[in-house]
């Protein structure tokens, strides 16, 4: 079996209908330097929306640990089992919407039905635009004032979420908030001079902000740590009984009409998320010849619907969707991608590398004992995060003052009262104040499916 490819060939692997596993330590290589930091940001990350499933769904924190470990093997499964380009994530965007969504509904079974209905739907999305190929078409078709408004309500929910929170750990989180949007964001920190410390600092913006959140909470008397030894046995049965669609059943019917209107939504930032993946890679494309980067968009689909139907089959859902990348940590495996392959022999060494421990590290008492505290802290960095690069994004994508305005007030109205108001009285307000012919952006959310040919004609 081939594991070594030629100069300018797609990395080999297993092949399997339109998949391709690659098996670690066989056709990647392993890089231990990687596990220990990616599993626990991942960890920390993942494990952060715990005590909201606890909260929503009414289930033990074992029952929603063990969810967010199987969700971390779909995670892993889109590198090593299906061969997608992309380091893993979530549709972080979504989150903030989904919980507007989760409000409205009561804790329990109502909710777990809710949050299921909307997997099945997003998963079928996936496996509609993939195989028709009409996603493209589809977002061309959203006015650009109504996406970025949509963009933007997920941005204030995130950034309203987050105020309410503060009273709670005010310390603690103003520390995390500032160390990572310096270290992410700050002009004059990127114009200090590009020592090894600041390029250390910059790729483990996230880690350290959390170290320091986790010191400044624990004398501030903010978070608490209690040592425990042993390891943690996932409550299969339990939670399969509890929250897998085998046990739960369908939802009703009208349960599925409800969610469409989200649905679609996170569709949208879905592919937003493959349009942004999709240039982060082509520049990582160009930078090393050795490796062609196979970027397949019809792929990306499938292997999106295979990961949130087999979620909720194995474990049921969570409140995470998953999504394409994590844009975070894609970006930092690029840069090192590009260094050579010295330090990133294949680009599939990348994700596969910094998500492996994490399931081991996650059934370590100790480990899990030590990251519990700072869930919240990790939960409202990613929202942060989502809610500033949101933010920035959505009124990038209007020139004009009116499309501007738009967007703010379709955000509000998505923020508040959920999708089905921002995109109702979004479509009435675009018509009133733009028109039907709309207007002219810089956009460009395309994924080229000739670019997609040229790709498989060099594979085969």
């Amino acid at each position: 079996m081939k594991t070594e490819r030629k100069y300018g060939e797609i990395h080999p692997g297993i092949k399997w209908g339109p998949f391709t596993m690659r098996l670690p330590g066989y056709h990647l290589k392993l890089n231990p330097s990687q596990h220990i930091q990616g599993g626990l940001i991942l960890l920390a990350t993942c494990g952060s929306i715990t005590p909201l499933m606890m909260n929503y769904f009414q289930v033990s924190f074992e029952v929603a640990w063990t969810v967010s470990l199987v969700m971390l093997f779909w995670v892993l499964a889109q590198t090593i089992l299906f061969g997608d380009i992309y380091a893993a994530g979530a549709i972080t965007p979504a989150l903030p919407l989904t919980l507007v969504y989760m409000n409205t509904l009561n804790p329990g079974i109502e909710a777990i039905q809710g949050m299921m209905a909307l997997f099945i739907v997003v998963s079928l999305l996936f496996l509609f635009f993939g195989a028709t190929k009409l996603g493209e078409k589809f977002n061309a078709m959203i006015p650009v004032a109504l996406k970025g408004g949509i963009i933007m309500g997920a941005a204030i929910a995130a950034f309203q979420s987050e105020i309410n929170r503060l009273p709670d750990m005010p310390f603690s989180l103003i520390t995390s908030w500032i160390i990572v949007l310096v270290l992410m964001f700050s002009i004059p920190f990127s114009k200090l001079p590009d020592t090894r410390s600041k390029i250390m600092a910059g790729s483990n913006a996230l880690l350290l902000s959390l170290l320091a959140a986790g010191i400044v909470g624990f004398f501030t008397g903010e978070m608490t740590y209690t040592m425990e030894w042993g390891f943690f046995i996932p409550p299969v049965t339990e939670t399969v009984t509890t929250l897998s669609i085998w046990a739960v059943g369908l939802p009703p019917f009208e349960v599925f009409l409800a969610v469409i209107p989200i649905a679609l939504v996170i569709y949208v930032l879905a592919f937003g998320d493959l349009v942004v993946a999709h240039t982060l890679l082509k520049g990582a494309d160009k930078a090393r010849k050795d490796e062609k980067i196979d970027i397949n968009p019809t792929r990306s689909h499938f292997v999106l619907a295979a990961r949130n139907l087999g979620q909720i089959m194995t474990a049921g859902p969570l409140l995470w969707i998953h999504g394409p990348i994590w844009t975070g940590v894609q970006v930092f495996l690029i840069e090192r991608y590009k260094k050579g392959q010295s330090v990133m022999k294949s680009i599939f060494d990348g994700p596969m590398n910094f998500y492996i421990m994490a399931i081991p590290l996650g059934l370590l008492l100790p480990v899990i004992a030590i990251i519990m505290p700072i869930f919240p802290v990790a939960l409202s960095i990613s929202l942060l995060l989502t809610g500033f690069a949101c933010a920035y994004v959505a009124m990038n994508l209007v020139k004009t003052n009116i499309s501007r305005g738009l967007v703010l007030a379709i955000g509000m109205l998505t923020a508040v009262h959920g999708p089905v108001w921002g995109i109702g009285v979004g479509v009435v307000l675009y018509l009133l104040l733009i028109g039907r012919h709309g207007e002219k952006s810089d956009e460009s959310l395309s994924i080229s499916d000739d670019e997609e040919g040229d790709k498989n004609k060099a594979a085969s």
